[in-house]
């Protein structure tokens, strides 16, 4: 899986390297969290190394949110409105659902394969606009699967109700559906303001499952500390482990079987096997498939 950077100070390390490239994150946070930072500094990330960005705001109009990231201190991005390089699309006040199913597979014809950074910021109204589950996940999958046809995709959610439950309505399905959730969690404590980032779920890339404080800085935006975090290299299986386990095995299992065995085991690490006997992996994979 090929990382890409993610713009956030101090987040790549706890990404195993970065966000995976053409998957989706969605980052949760209340009012006042810097999900709008996030999303901005994300894009920026992209501009910087080449990529087109794509900045689509389904709440706050086009301009609120350029005034916002100039007062962040990102003044270059009226150089890259100028020079094309960077595309509103303004869809606040629309109707979502006309909106995803009918105009965004046009823009997806015109950008599909492009690389670009795409953040939807926030995709709250689209929730909100569509009472049924089943109908709602559809619309935000197919969202999500259109955005993902032009590049990497962030998409900001609103966090209500009582801080850190993320078990409502309105995030369980973004949350299943993203490939990376990052939960901002902002809250008051003892009289002063706390900022703690928590990486919910990363596919295929080993992250932090640590709470990290943050902050927002102007000019530099959100930067996570690390904390105790330290990331463990693990190493791969040796070949004499792998020749062990096809001698002991022996023709217990069928050949096709040993075959996609084997080809697991090269994929392994010893992080893989952690806390567990080998042994007893061995003797539940005979006891599956040997003949009695």
């Amino acid at each position: 899986m090929k990382k890409i950077k993610s713009g956030i100070y101090g987040l790549n390390p706890l990404l195993d390297g970065g966000m995976n490239e053409n998957s989706t994150t969605v980052v949760i946070g209340a009012s006042g969290a810097g999900k709008t930072t996030f999303a901005t500094q994300f894009v920026r990330r992209g501009l910087e190394a080449g990529q087109e960005g794509i900045f689509v705001s389904l709440d706050e109009n086009k301009d609120e949110i350029i005034r916002e990231a100039i007062e962040m201190g990102w003044r270059e991005i009226l150089d890259y409105l100028d020079n094309e390089k960077l595309v509103f699309i303004d869809a606040s006040g629309k109707e979502f659902s006309s909106f995803i199913k009918k105009e965004l597979p046009s823009f997806v014809a015109d950008w599909g394969g492009s690389n670009a950074r795409i953040s939807i910021d926030p995709l709250t109204p689209v929730m909100w606009s569509v009472q049924d589950q089943y109908e709602r996940r559809d619309l935000i999958g197919f969202l999500l699967k259109q955005a993902r046809k032009v590049g990497t995709v962030l998409c900001t959610l609103e966090e209500h109700g009582s801080s850190g439950d993320l078990s409502g309505p309105e995030t369980i399905i973004p949350m299943y559906l993203a490939d990376c959730v990052v939960h901002l969690r902002y809250r008051p404590v003892d009289g002063a303001v706390g900022r703690t980032l928590k990486i919910v779920k990363c596919r295929s890339s080993k992250h932090s499952d640590l709470a990290h404080p943050y902050r927002i800085i102007k000019g530099l935006g959100l930067i996570v500390e690390r904390g105790n975090y330290k990331k463990v290299e693990t190493k791969k299986i040796p070949d004499k482990l792998r020749e062990d386990f096809k001698k002991i095995v022996g023709n217990k299992i069928p050949p096709h079987v040993m075959a996609r065995l084997s080809r697991a085991l090269k994929e392994l690490t010893d992080d893989d096997f952690e806390g567990i006997k080998a042994s007893e992996i061995i003797e539940d994979i005979i006891e599956e498939y040997e003949k009695k």
